[in-house]
């Protein structure tokens, strides 16, 4: 990530607003620990700082299309490399 704040209450928002449209099950997992991507105080509560390594694992019909606008927001917000 390069985003100086890590994913704070901003990008978490934008990535949370991202998933419902789809039906697959979008999970957030860091160190170790995972969350739902439909909620933000699930991504909030694990306090991911910047140059944290983040894993998005969808799981459905739409799996493709959900992990493609997850990686969009993640470039455009700058919360990737």
């Amino acid at each position: 990530m390069t985003n100086d704040s890590g994913i704070h209450a901003g990008p978490a928002t934008l990535l949370v607003q991202v998933v419902p449209p789809f039906s697959s099950e979008v999970i957030l997992e860091c160190k170790g620990k995972q969350v739902d991507l439909k909620s933000i105080l699930g991504v909030l509560s694990l306090g991911i700082p910047k140059g944290e390594t983040i894993k998005i694992i969808a799981q459905g019909e739409d799996e493709e299309q959900v992990l493609s606008r997850v990686n969009e927001i993640m470039e455009t917000e700058e919360l990737c490399v």
